[in-house]
């Protein structure tokens, strides 16, 4: 398994997606060699050098304590990263939505990381282990370390992380619901963690039969009707980030806790959380037989 770079910056930088791929080398889609670092160094815009929030180590920090944790089983780090990742590098959306962030994150940062998380176990059809590319430089619902940002932001109940750590301990909600747009409805996302929790849905097939549902439904239902939300005050999520410059590393024991914003009405999460499971009876999930 290859390690961190030799050269590893000391703070975080934008990195083009036309620059990523000659760094993509077989070796290290093989997880067997890193480049150096150094050539990486010069093809990077640099961030404001007054913004404490870039600062590299407490993110190679919580990578390499993730590692250690979960050398038995790599996919719980998930769950584990996803809420103190966010907690760690205060964005606004807009800054998250810059791929060029996530690029030099994952590739200048901590390829160690993406390849110990994401190289392939061998199959009879597949024996060669790799990382697949978009786990470098992919959509939001691929690259390794966005989609754990983009998990804690839609799924973390105002200040509250656990419900993303719920979230993110089943691939198959991360991997399917970060694809929906309605999950940016809160409601709506708190909603699929509490019906995740009650053992309603578990599965893949039956996560992925329910989206359809409620991706179908809300075609011609306004979510919002139902399960109506708090405006939300960004005033609080700027002083969270401006909080960055003088906030501790986040707990590795206890879970840390985001912006002081408002939790979502729990009588929205009540109604929807309802209204999903009745929509999950008659959903399309492959292999099951409904009753007549």
């Amino acid at each position: 398994m290859i390690t961190q770079p030799n050269h590893v910056p000391e703070r975080l930088a934008l990195l083009a997606t036309s620059a990523v791929d000659p760094f993509l080398t077989d070796e290290l889609l093989r997880g067997e060699q890193v480049h150096g670092g150094i050539d990486l160094a010069k093809v990077v815009e640099p961030l404001p050098e007054h913004d404490a929030r870039w600062w590299v180590e407490p993110i190679r920090s919580l990578v390499e304590d993730a590692m250690f944790e979960f050398r038995d089983d790599r996919t719980r780090a998930d769950a584990w990263l996803a809420p103190r990742l966010h907690a760690t590098l205060r964005l606004t959306r807009r800054e998250a939505a810059d791929k060029r962030l996530w690029n030099h994150l994952a590739l200048a940062v901590a390829p160690d990381y993406v390849a110990w998380r994401h190289l392939s176990e061998p199959t009879a059809k597949r024996p060669e282990r790799r990382i697949a590319p978009e786990r470098f430089r992919g959509p939001a619902d691929r690259q390794c370390f966005s989609r754990l940002w983009w998990a804690a932001e839609l799924f973390r109940n105002g200040p509250d992380y656990e419900p993303v750590a719920a979230a993110c301990g089943n691939q198959d909600l991360v991997h399917t619901v970060l694809r929906m747009e309605l999950i940016d409805h809160r409601p709506t996302a708190q909603a699929l963690v509490r019906l995740l929790r009650q053992g309603q849905v578990s599965t893949g097939r039956e996560i992925f039969g329910l989206s359809v549902a409620i991706n179908a439904a809300g075609a011609t239902l306004v979510y919002d009707v139902l399960g109506p939300d708090r405006p939300r005050d960004p005033a609080r999520l700027r002083d969270w980030i401006a909080e960055a410059e003088s906030a501790p590393p986040v707990e590795r024991y206890e879970l840390p806790t985001g912006p002081d914003e408002d939790p979502v009405p729990e009588e929205s999460v009540d109604a929807l959380t309802g209204y999903f499971a009745e929509l999950f009876e008659t959903a399309p999930v492959r292999g099951r037989k409904l009753e007549d």
